[in-house]
């Protein structure tokens, strides 16, 4: 399912400001960390782009496959699966409102969507890989749609989560993707004019760490 420009049109919601305090620290350029990210999470208005969590490089035999894993795609391994529930439970635990999910068709990414429980994903080949791990889209179509994708932003008082691989979040945010881990992820704020801000950058183990508890 292509949702591109057509969804954009018929989801744009009025955004609402994560926080006074985000709105501050993205006009200097900087990124949000621990209570003031919570804070930002829970107001909602944010983009959490992420790639999907541990896999093997290569895919598994018939012996070894998931039985749901009916063409042998690359799956994720145990210390995937366990990190991809902890998000889950963390996102859930510290109330942070998940409204659009939207992933790649991989196996490993609806995977990785499946076993955190955020929602049921809608997919976009836009957000695959090509039927090759690890390609690089050269066109730049790939990367230019992410970005258009994120400006778009949430309905009013959630987040939207976008569950992708490494190559497209490099051609579509390029220094800003660089060295991310498996299941870490990017947090953006759009600003309802077509462009989207980096709020915040999260390791997949780390949703966990974030202080609960009642925020000033």
């Amino acid at each position: 399912m292509n949702i591109g420009i057509t969804w954009s049109r018929a989801r744009r919601p009025l955004l609402i400001s994560c926080s006074l305090l985000a709105a501050i620290a993205t006009a200097h350029g900087q990124v949000l960390t621990g209570k003031d990210l919570l804070s930002a999470l829970r107001a909602g208005g944010c983009v959490i782009v992420m790639r999907h969590a541990s896999s093997p490089r290569e895919p598994p035999d018939a012996a070894h496959a998931d039985r749901a894993n009916v063409n042998h795609e690359r799956q994720l391994d145990e210390a995937g699966r366990k990190s991809a529930r902890a998000m889950g439970e963390a996102l859930r635990r510290l109330q942070i409102p998940i409204g659009h999910v939207l992933s790649s068709p991989t196996y490993r990414a609806l995977e990785t969507v499946r076993l955190a429980r955020v929602g049921k994903p809608e997919t976009d080949t836009q957000l695959g890989d090509a039927g090759q791990s690890m390609q690089a889209d050269t066109s730049g179509r790939r990367g230019a749609w992410l970005k258009m994708t994120v400006a778009v932003g949430p309905a009013a008082g959630t987040n939207t989560v976008i569950v992708t691989h490494f190559p497209n979040m490099r051609e579509a945010f390029g220094d800003a993707a660089a060295g991310l881990g498996d299941g870490e992820a990017l947090i953006f704020r759009p600003d309802g004019s077509g462009d989207a801000a980096l709020v915040g950058r999260m390791k997949i183990s780390d949703w966990a760490k974030l202080p609960a508890g009642r925020l000033e």
